[in-house]
């Protein structure tokens, strides 16, 4: 069975009820927690109805950011279904997708926004799509994706299934979804914060949260936290007072290009920093470790924006903290009603310690048939590493990442500025 791939030996109860859901035919609307596993939910039982003599798009999944489309598609892949994927989104060039769309996937995962630019341009047929997933919908509909989302569906003349997937309640579906008596699959918890979710508070003095801000991941130190703001500017203005500070971090939002915001993923995933200053855009459906502390800079203003942050932590099993950075004159919102201990802390604290991992930059990836073997064995032999100072490798189409021990990196770098790996000579450098 395909979860074997995945090295799964059951699925857990939510994934059984969507598995007998979905496998009946019927519309489907699936609400559950971020990270729960709706993306097995859903695929398992929809992968069993493609059919293998279609040559066309049977399977349209629609997500509203591009690291969740990536996501899917990745999860796709490691099941090892035979079937063709491809993964559409904006931010890198639109001919290389063109170009693979002519021999069509069986599934298709992508942005609305670039699903349908393809579709105006003819670049698929959607004549043989059965089945649509509008994955996180309710996040889809307040990007304002909507507009793309009714233009996308009007066009599925063939559609026989639905499945819509959110982390949170959805009072109304709109009607060009054509969503028939769906079955709704309830699986979120019903308390606002997870169970073992400490809250706590700091208070500035004065408007300006930046030193409390600092003073606090001081006090943190090299745990995994997201902190999150409203705005992008917000997130610039405070990486560049850390970074004038040296202190490690990373930033994640809407206005920054693809290939910056993976490699922002990669090194929070591979240890290289423990602090990612993020909008609400990472707040589900992202693929990141387990977070220790959620540190909201700013509190959003819908309760549903800070359930859903808070739920970056004390997921499953685990314990979280999350924090409340509050100006002087700042009042704790009307929809926390959990009693808030606000903590002092010192101001004489030292900066947080650089992580003992730093990631190394390979300029060559999948496309040129370089693989985590070929990284592991380079590196241990020409490079002279142990095996406990190699971390993570994150090999992309047209690049890699590799975690090294930080006092390890600059040997390593000199090890092997003159290796090939495939009779291709490794471009390497830090990671920026």
């Amino acid at each position: 069975m395909a979860l074997r791939q995945l090295n799964i030996h059951s699925l857990n109860p939510m994934q059984e009820h969507a598995f007998a859901s979905i496998s009946s035919g019927q519309d489907v609307i699936l609400l559950s927690s971020t990270g729960s596993g709706k993306t097995l939910a859903f695929l398992l039982p929809l992968i069993e109805q493609l059919d293998r003599k279609t040559e066309g798009v049977q399977l349209l999944i629609l997500a509203p950011a591009r690291e969740l489309a990536l996501q899917i598609e990745q999860v796709f892949k490691s099941l090892r279904t035979g079937f063709k994927v491809n993964c559409c989104y904006g931010g890198h060039a639109i001919r290389t997708e063109i170009n693979n769309l002519k021999h069509p996937p069986a599934v298709l995962i992508g942005t609305p926004g670039r699903i349908a630019d393809h579709l105006r341009r003819d670049s698929f047929s959607p004549a043989d799509i059965r089945f649509l997933v509008l994955d996180e919908f309710d996040k889809a509909l307040d990007l304002g994706f909507q507009k793309e989302m009714k233009e996308i569906i009007e066009q599925l003349k063939g559609l026989e299934q639905n499945v819509l997937t959110s982390a949170t309640s959805m009072e109304e579906i709109p009607a060009f979804v054509r969503v028939d008596q769906p079955e709704e699959l309830n699986f979120i918890e019903e308390e606002v914060l997870p169970n073992k979710l400490d809250l706590r508070g700091v208070r500035a003095e004065g408007r300006d949260k930046l030193d409390v801000f600092v003073r606090l991941i001081s006090h943190l130190g090299n745990a995994p936290m997201l902190a999150f703001v409203n705005h992008r500017d917000a997130a610039d203005r405070i990486s560049n007072h850390l970074s004038q500070m040296g202190v490690a971090h990373d930033v994640f939002h809407g206005g920054m290009k693809q290939e910056e915001r993976e490699r922002a993923l990669i090194k929070f995933r591979n240890g290289s920093h423990h602090l990612l200053i993020t909008t609400d855009l990472a707040s589900r459906g992202l693929d990141i470790p387990e977070i220790k502390y959620v540190l909201h800079y700013h509190l959003p203003s819908k309760e549903d924006a800070y359930i859903h942050r808070n739920g970056r932590t004390a997921r499953m099993h685990a314990e979280g903290t999350s924090y409340l950075i509050m100006a002087e004159d700042e009042a704790i919102p009307t929809y926390i009603s959990d009693e808030v201990a606000f903590d002092e802390v010192k101001e004489d604290l030292p900066l947080p310690q650089l992580p003992e991992w730093q990631t190394i930059y390979i300029g060559s990836g999948k496309k040129d048939k370089i693989n985590k073997i070929d990284i592991v064995g380079v590196f241990l032999k020409k490079g002279k590493l142990q095996k406990d100072e190699l971390g993570l490798i994150d090999v992309l189409d047209h690049s890699a990442f590799v975690a090294v021990k930080r006092h390890k990196v600059k040997n390593v770098l000199q090890q092997l500025k003159n290796e090939r790996i495939k009779g291709k000579k490794l471009k390497m450098a830090v990671s920026k």
